[in-house]
């Protein structure tokens, strides 16, 4: 059964996730994303569950956070772990997270601690995405460099 098809007889999914892209807040394969049918307007903030365009071949589900509802419907989302996001229609939304479960505890979205959370992780995107950036400019150019000097100080032992 789909996603799509649980959602409209069951109006609910709890399902546990894969990857990391929304992480610190959903851990892979430990913790219980419940995923509700939408009936209220989606918002800025809301993590949706949406299904890409065919990619390769086959469809794709990811859950993601809207962080712009722009003029035309169509809503800018990323993942709490990632540096791009990218833009999906309105209707290639399925659900929006309700809820989250990890261990024996019970995460509302409705919650002034998960809202707080959201909020604070969100205004420190431009250092977190900074921070991704260097990272991986350090990690691309500081490999040959470490080499070079490495070579060297052999080269003089």
């Amino acid at each position: 059964m789909t996603f799509e098809e649980v959602l409209a007889s069951e109006k609910r999914i709890v399902y546990t996730n894969v990857g990391v892209s929304m992480m610190p807040l959903l851990r892979e394969r430990k913790d219980l994303m419940i995923i509700e049918s939408i009936t209220s307007p989606l918002k800025k903030y809301d993590a949706v569950l949406f299904k890409r365009p065919y990619i390769k071949g086959r469809g794709e589900y990811v859950l993601h956070r809207i962080t712009r509802i722009n003029p035309d419907h169509t809503y800018f989302i990323i993942g709490d772990n990632c540096d791009t996001g990218e833009t999906v229609k309105e209707e290639n939304i399925l659900g929006i997270l309700t809820g989250i479960k990890r261990g024996n505890k019970q995460i509302d979205v409705n919650s002034s601690s998960y809202l707080l959370f959201v909020r604070f992780w969100y205004f420190i995107f431009p250092l977190r995405f900074c921070y991704k950036r260097l990272n991986r400019l350090v990690h691309r150019v500081g490999g040959p460099i470490k080499r070079k000097l490495l070579k060297l100080l052999k080269i003089r032992s």
